[in-house]
């Protein structure tokens, strides 16, 4: 059986016991009911996810950056050059990144994976190609390199979770690669590409307006069946997003929760829920990004963020500072009072 398969099989829903004890233990705790607002569906959510109230404190926390460059950046819809994606790859291993200054903040670590960045680097195991095809003349991967991205990313938090991670997190880095996200969230959400395409990295009206059309191009020479995520990934997505879609999938096979970042990570997640609807049990939505096409990406999965501060920087930044929130989450089932054990009067 191919990795991806049996990683499939093994992803279930979650732990409906667990979740009624989570909810039965929240509303005995000495604050209103309800109080605590998305942070309630989110104890509960964790705890039906390890199967057990209270569930295990998310941490050590990883987050995992996986990099990659676009065939499509020759159409002009970034200013930014392609080696850029190199540069920040060094600039991660280097510490000098905010994801970076934003993990030591939070006590995580950051991992770097070469997924397929375009200008040569020290070769790594996890690369898949240089870069992808450009999607508006054919498709941006064949089928075996879709399911190999795939499969490198299910590697990567299987590895990471035999290290001693309890919660993994999205990251991600290569210039261009909204475009390929936009395209995604379409195919899998069924929106227009007007509706799904935002400015990335902070692109004018002029260009705004050609990299809607670019994507429109690419959907209609391939038209990709969003029942078919392999098919769409290798048609639209880019090495980094097929990538993202095995990470959050090895997280769900393993019971482990999965902080998703931003639009980049929301267009593999909707890929992850495509192969395994139950997948979306393990995905917690850091923050909303400032991208149109993740709120699309979020509202279809039903995840609510955690944070909303404006942000479009990628990296894994905003899953980074939605961390402290999580584990919060978690913490509260383990140490707040009942109103009994703390001799607190109900209403």
């Amino acid at each position: 059986m191919e990795l991806l398969d049996e990683v499939r099989a093994g992803i279930r829903p979650l732990d409906a016991a667990a979740v009624a004890a989570a909810r039965a233990r929240l509303d005995l705790m000495t604050k209103p009911r309800g109080s605590l607002g998305t942070l309630e569906d989110l104890s509960a959510q964790l705890a039906g996810l390890a199967g057990e109230c209270p569930p295990p404190v998310p941490g050590p926390a990883t987050v995992a950056v996986f990099a990659a460059d676009h065939g499509v950046h020759a159409r002009g819809v970034t200013p930014w050059p392609q080696e850029v994606t190199a540069q920040m790859v060094a600039n991660f291993l280097a510490g000098g990144a905010v994801v970076n200054a934003f993990a030591r903040q939070a006590g995580a670590s950051v991992t770097v994976v070469n997924v397929g960045v375009a200008t040569p680097l020290d070769r790594s195991p996890d690369l898949v190609r240089r870069g992808t095809r450009d999607m508006t003349v054919e498709p941006a991967l064949t089928r075996d390199e879709a399911r190999a991205a795939v499969e490198t990313g299910i590697r990567v938090a299987e590895q990471l979770l035999s290290d001693g991670a309890k919660c993994l997190l999205t990251g991600d880095m290569g210039i261009a690669n909204t475009t390929p996200a936009a395209a995604l969230i379409a195919v899998f959400t069924g929106s227009s590409a007007a509706s799904t395409t935002g400015r990335g990295t902070g692109i004018d009206d002029a260009t705004h307006a050609h990299k809607i059309t670019v994507i429109e191009a690419a959907l209609a020479l391939h038209s990709p069946e969003a029942d078919d995520p392999l098919g769409v990934l290798a048609a639209v997505g880019g090495l980094e997003h097929a990538a993202l879609a095995g990470f959050i999938l090895g997280a769900a096979a393993h019971r482990v929760p999965v902080i998703v970042d931003g639009v980049i990570a929301a267009s593999g997640a909707l890929a992850a829920a495509a192969f395994a609807p139950d997948a979306v049990a393990a995905m917690v939505a850091g923050h909303r990004s400032a991208e149109p096409g993740a709120t699309i990406a979020l509202a279809h999965l039903g995840l609510t963020p955690l944070l909303d501060l404006g942000m479009r920087l990628g990296e894994g930044s905003g899953a980074v500072l939605a961390l402290p929130v999580v584990a919060a989450a978690v913490r509260v089932l383990h140490e707040v009072a009942t109103f009994d054990s703390a001799g607190v009067s109900e209403k």
